[in-house]
């Protein structure tokens, strides 16, 4: 994986993969960018594709005090660093750091987020529950509390999960967990700063998602002054993964039009 040096020095890792026009990639909460393995074969031969390891997972460093901006500051410095104006795509906590990540960049031709988190407070009862398992070094029921009680994921669901190669990476990824937790409770929305945020975006939400991610998406899209809002039949917060093909064709004909 290549480098890029962020604001504070701490280096970015991304893989870069694919031909075309340059689509970053931004994975959510504990994963890291192999969380679009999935959907990036399909992409790979429309774009030129840089999967992000965001700081604290993968091959990217991190520093002991997390703040939420110094992950805008390292979606910008990946962005900045290409040589032509890029498409955007964040999905979930990535969604986040890349809806802030725009107003500190000015390489940007388009922007998706999908179902970006900051618009509801998370359950402090829930977050000192992750906190206590990780502090018995238990990171896997960390990661279960996580996905259960926030995402909305079932215990079959997490059995199937478990028979993934992805489940090593979210329990390692899982000592993250807090300090994102936290930095969408502190976070504050303020619609007003995107006022002048005219680079086209598209909005993504499944059809089956949980009604606050749907609902942050409708407020988005009425925020924006350039946005369409697309609905994913079927899908919820992780058609990558489980609709490659579908998530894939909606990307493609957003950058095309």
């Amino acid at each position: 994986m290549k480098t890029v040096n962020s604001a504070d020095g701490t280096l970015i890792a991304y893989e870069k993969t694919g031909k075309g026009p340059p689509l970053v990639l931004v994975h959510g909460t504990a994963v890291d960018h192999t969380h679009w393995e999935m959907v990036l074969p399909i992409l790979a031969k429309y774009f030129t594709i840089y999967a992000i390891d965001r700081r604290g997972r993968g091959k990217s460093g991190d520093t002991a005090d997390y703040r939420a901006e110094l992950e805008f500051e390292d979606i910008a410095a990946v962005v900045d660093m290409i040589d032509k104006p890029v498409i955007l795509l964040g999905h979930s906590y990535g969604g986040f750091i890349s809806l802030e990540a725009a107003l500190r960049t000015e390489n940007l031709k388009k922007l998706i987020l999908y179902e970006p988190q900051g618009f509801i407070d998370e359950e402090p009862g829930i977050v000192a529950e992750i906190e206590a398992a990780l502090n018995q070094e238990e990171n896997e029921q960390a990661l279960i509390l996580f996905l259960e009680k926030l995402v909305g994921i079932s215990s079959n669901e997490i059995n199937i999960f478990r028979e993934t190669p992805q489940w090593k990476v979210m329990v390692n990824a899982a000592p993250t967990l807090p300090r994102e937790l936290k930095a969408l409770t502190e976070y504050k929305f303020e619609a007003a700063r995107f006022k002048d945020l005219t680079i086209p975006t598209m909005l993504l939400t499944g059809s089956e998602s949980l009604l606050p991610d749907i609902e942050a998406a409708k407020m988005l899209d009425n925020t924006f002054p350039e946005s369409m809002l697309i609905e994913l039949e079927g899908q919820a917060h992780n058609a990558m993964t489980t609709a490659p093909d579908l998530f894939a064709e909606k990307v493609i004909k957003f950058a095309r039009e």
